[in-house]
Parts: C-alpha cells; structure tokens; sequence
C-alpha cells in the first residue's frame, strides 16, 4: 500500500462512512506526517512508534473518532494529543478552526512543520497540558481526545459548547472503550461505545 487512496479504501472497508471524510483522507498524505524512516509503512493501517513511548493513532481508529463528531465547516474543533499532526490534519479539512495541544514539545513543532508543508493553515499547534484545554479559545463545537482516562477531564467539558460533542477513550491506558459524549443543558451526556482501542494514557493536572 503506496498511497493516500488506498489508505481510504481500507478505512473505508472498516465501516467508515462520511464522504468528507474520507475526502480527506484522500487528500492528506500519511507519509507526511510519520517519522522518515517509517514512511514506508504510512499507508498501512496501524500505529507507528514515535519518540517518547508514544505511538501514533491508528488511521482507521482515527477516523471512526472523528466521524463519531459529525463536524461541520463553521465548527472550531480542540484536539488534545497532536502526536505528528495526521489527525489534526484531518480535522483541520473538516472544520474551520483547529487548536490543538500536545504535550511533547518536540512532537509540537514536528506538527507545525508537517501541517506547514501540507498548506494547512487553519491551526493552532500548542505544547502544554491538554487536560486543561485552552480556555481562552472557547467554547468548541468538538473535542478530540486522543488518549486514555478513566473520565473526562472537567476542564474540557466545561470549555465545550452546549449541543457539541466529546470523544474520548475512556479507561486506564491499553485497554479502552472509545466513547461519544454530547453536552446538554446538565452536562455531558454519555451517548454511544464508537469503538474498542488501545490508547496510551492521558498525563496532566487533570489525569494521571
């Protein structure tokens, strides 16, 4: 498998659905966004080894998250574990606004790099501590958390917008369900199991 349009077709065979979504898949180069001297293996649906003990997402794990978030192009979007921006990327060409925060500091400026190169500008790569999410850009019509706690973070469910969606692994690191929260009126509201995975887990003031 040598390309972005084969990487879509296998996604696709996954039970992916969204046409933009899959759009955008086709559009974005996974080779773009991997270490250099795995991008050999960019457009095999799996995980790659990246610095730090972390991984990257798997693309088709990826994209049933994203889907499950229904975006739309007037949407501003929180991404919380950036890695080397191929899902920021995604969500970037699904929505009008993408911050994104990443707790490594070298994988953040790999991220602005990459995205850089690819002509997507409608990002904000930050390095912190995404459990806090950035207040000062909220409310989000979505929240994209792409690592494991046993529970939401209150400080993203706080900066979410009332009607907007959350998906998250929720479990203790190697072993979770990835689950679709929608905010009411009370707060968020469990609504639907997306997928089983396995995510590293999510460190910060208001995780591990």
């Amino acid at each position: 498998m040598s390309d972005p349009g084969a990487l879509a077709r296998t996604i696709a065979a996954s039970g992916v659905r969204d046409v933009r979504l899959m759009e955008a898949l086709r559009e974005t180069p996974r080779a773009g966004f991997v270490p250099p001297d795995l991008a050999q293996w960019a457009y095999a649906d799996r995980p790659l080894p990246i610095p730090h003990g972390q991984v990257t997402t798997q693309p088709s794990l990826s994209a049933k998250m994203i889907e499950a978030l229904g975006l739309e192009d007037e949407f501003s979007v929180l991404e919380v574990g950036t890695g080397y921006g191929f899902q920021t990327a995604l969500l970037a060409r699904l929505s009008r606004l993408v911050y994104s925060v990443e707790r490594f500091p070298d994988f953040a400026a790999t991220a602005r790099e990459n995205l850089s190169r690819n002509d997507i500008e409608n990002v904000e790569v930050v390095s912190g501590d995404g459990t806090r999410g950035l207040p000062e850009h909220a409310p989000y019509d979505a929240i994209l958390v792409s690592a494991a706690f046993t529970s939401v973070p209150p400080p993203l469910a706080e900066q979410l917008e009332v009607g907007g969606r959350l998906v998250q692994p929720i479990g203790s690191g190697g072993e979770e369900v990835v689950v679709l929260f929608e905010k009411g009126p009370e707060g968020l509201e469990r609504r639907h199991a997306v997928t089983g995975a396995h995510f590293v887990r999510l460190y910060g003031a208001h995780a591990f």
